[in-house]
């Protein structure tokens, strides 16, 4: 299954050095704690930068994008597990 979802709820713990760490996300008026982060990465499209999570909970991975620019959260991936 693939979607896209913009500007959704996604919690997210501040580290030293303009670190990140997403704990959990809202789907469809669901909280989704998230269980593990297994990949991330940073992009830049022009002037903006995108910083990509991949992360799982009970039974799904997902992609959450987090745009630097709008502070806004994107899903943009579900694959079941």
């Amino acid at each position: 299954m693939e979607s896209c979802y913009e500007n959704i709820r996604v919690g997210v713990i501040h580290g030293p050095g303009n670190r990140l760490r997403p704990v959990w996300f809202d789907l469809n008026r669901r909280q989704h704690k998230i269980c593990q982060i297994t990949n991330s990465w940073r992009e830049r499209q022009g002037a903006v930068e995108l910083v990509h999570f991949h992360v799982t909970d009970e039974g799904a991975l997902y992609e959450l994008i987090y745009n630097q620019t709008s502070g806004c959260w994107a899903l943009q991936r579900v694959d079941v597990l």
